[in-house]
């Protein structure tokens, strides 16, 4: 089978490379980012704060990630991924290495918080995504997005054991140097993703028209606010889970073992979506996936405490942990189609951001208010019944324009 004129002119540049580099970079960047939570008590003891002060940190981190990646995605969109990448790689290495020598809440929000915040938008998986979607045919492309998705996951499953050896072996501070070193590897990943997303055979939009366009559908709006209730779930689990599992009585290990599963069960649960989401209505999938996740955290809260049912939980949350991502990313670009899709579904993850800040202050405010986690539980549970009725109405089918010509000649 012979290539496209596109794929021939990336040259060197096969979808094949492409597709493993953006794999590996995805890998990378919610590997390193998954493991956050386990300095939590350290740093937080380290320097006589409460937990809200790292929690917030995390929070400035979030909503910055998620308000850079528009930018970031229409930078993508107009002159390539690779650029946007490096320099992301280079921010985030420097958040991570400076977090190391945060001794004041303020450093450690502009470490831990900006450095970083900025840093994720230029390296997110989204950026990643984009560019492989752009390699593959529609049909292929769920697909795609998933393997991408599960890719990330199993960085949580890698990383975030190797985060806690580091920490057992070295110490905190020494940790975040070593894992800022896994940052920069993401410099070199980035050159296989060079090059910008090619025009299509529609009809030309510009950047402007294509933000109107998506704005005047209110099946993206049901989207932006699906996600939100994502990036709140993932935040606050992924931050205070290890802390709450140990406010229990059981061992920091089991903590990291925790987020670890939830990393290895979701490489099958993002791929099986990915899978799924080219057979199956996505957005009924989705509004599965969150009636699940109200089910899980349910059970789980009122459970009695126990390494069995951490693990269980862990399980059945990694299966719909980021099972949403190739779904929702699938649908913006099955609705809008691929070309300007870093910087339409940047913004759809700029909602799962404020979601994520949310969540990760929000559990760090209640829990030195009250000493306790489950009110925001229960908020967790809600949400997600919330978003499972909002994605049913969602009109999955791709936007049909009219050229220019043909309205001439009408």
């Amino acid at each position: 089978m012979s290539a496209s004129p596109a794929v021939k002119a990336l040259g060197w540049r096969t979808p094949l490379l492409v597709i493993i580099a953006g794999c590996t970079i995805a890998l990378l960047n919610f590997g390193v980012r998954s493991g956050f939570g386990l300095f939590l008590e350290p740093i937080s003891i380290a320097n006589g704060w409460g937990r809200e002060v790292f929690a917030f940190g995390i929070a400035i981190q979030t909503v910055l990630w998620g308000f850079g990646q528009p930018f970031a995605g229409a930078i993508a969109d107009r002159y390539g991924s690779a650029r946007v990448l490096a320099v992301g790689a280079l921010l985030y290495a420097a958040g991570v290495a400076l977090t190391a020598y945060a001794a004041t809440p303020l450093m450690l929000n502009l470490t831990l918080g900006v450095l970083l915040g900025m840093g994720l938008a230029g390296t997110s998986f989204t950026v990643a995504l984009a560019a492989i979607a752009r390699m593959v045919s529609p049909e292929r492309r769920s697909w795609a997005l998933g393997l991408g998705t599960a890719a990330g996951s199993m960085g949580q499953f890698l990383m975030v054991p190797l985060s806690q050896g580091f920490i057992a072996a070295w110490g905190w501070q020494f940790a975040l140097l070593l894992l800022s070193l896994f940052a920069l590897a993401i410099i070199p990943l980035s050159s296989a993703l060079a090059g910008k997303a090619p025009e299509g055979t529609g009809p030309k939009q510009s950047m402007g028209e294509a933000l109107k366009e998506a704005g005047n559908q209110k099946s993206y709006w049901l989207l932006i606010s699906g996600f939100f209730v994502c990036g709140f779930h993932v935040s606050f689990i992924q931050t205070h889970l290890p802390a709450y599992i140990v406010d229990r009585g059981l061992d920091p290990q089991t903590g990291a073992w925790a987020l670890a599963l939830v990393g290895l069960a979701n490489v099958v649960g993002s791929y099986t979506a990915g899978v799924l989401g080219g057979k199956r209505s996505k957005k009924y999938l989705l509004s599965f996936i969150y009636a699940a996740r109200a089910v899980v955290i349910a059970v789980f809260v009122m459970m009695p405490m126990t390494q069995v049912s951490v693990l269980i939980f862990a399980f059945c949350m990694g299966l719909l942990w980021l099972s949403t991502v190739p779904l929702t990313s699938g649908l913006v670009a099955q609705i809008f189609g691929p070309r300007y899709m870093a910087t339409l579904f940047g913004i759809v993850f700029f909602s799962h951001q404020v979601g994520g800040f949310l969540g990760v202050w929000l559990g760090g405010r209640l829990f030195d208010a009250s000493g306790s986690y489950d009110v925001v539980w229960w908020i967790s549970t809600g949400l997600a019944i919330f978003a499972a009725i909002v994605h049913w109405p969602i009109d999955e089918r791709p936007l049909v324009r009219v050229a220019p010509a043909a309205v001439a000649a009408e």
